[in-house]
């Protein structure tokens, strides 16, 4: 995999997501990390990472039932992903099972096909 072009697209989602936040767009900027989470799930790293941030926009958001889910899904993501064990596509958020995988959407798709992923 193409490590620098993934960690690009990832990053770049979660910019995006970061200045939706400061704009108080919080719907936008999940939706954001959501798409970080689906780029990055295969790396353990970036999984973990998008796991952390969605955790703290819980935080932000005074949202307990995903500050719960997020404890739980950053700890499948740092024990399970280097397995390659990731329900592919899911978006990660705890309105999700954290099992099901999911369509990948046809921008995202690309994204991951150029970066040699998924």
């Amino acid at each position: 995999m193409k490590t620098n072009l993934l960690t690009k697209f990832v990053d770049s989602e979660i910019a995006e997501a970061g200045r939706l936040s400061a704009a108080g767009d919080a719907e936008g900027a999940f939706r954001h990390l959501e798409r970080a989470h689906v780029l990055g799930q295969s790396s353990t790293y970036h999984h973990t990472r998008v796991h952390w941030l969605m955790l703290k926009h819980g935080f932000r958001e005074r949202d307990v039932k995903e500050v719960a889910g997020q404890v739980l899904r950053i700890g499948g993501a740092a024990t399970k992903t280097p397995l390659g064990i990731y329900p592919k596509g899911n978006t990660g958020g705890a309105n999700v099972s954290p099992i099901k995988p999911m369509p990948i959407a046809d921008d995202i798709a690309a994204m991951l096909e150029e970066a040699g992923g998924n």
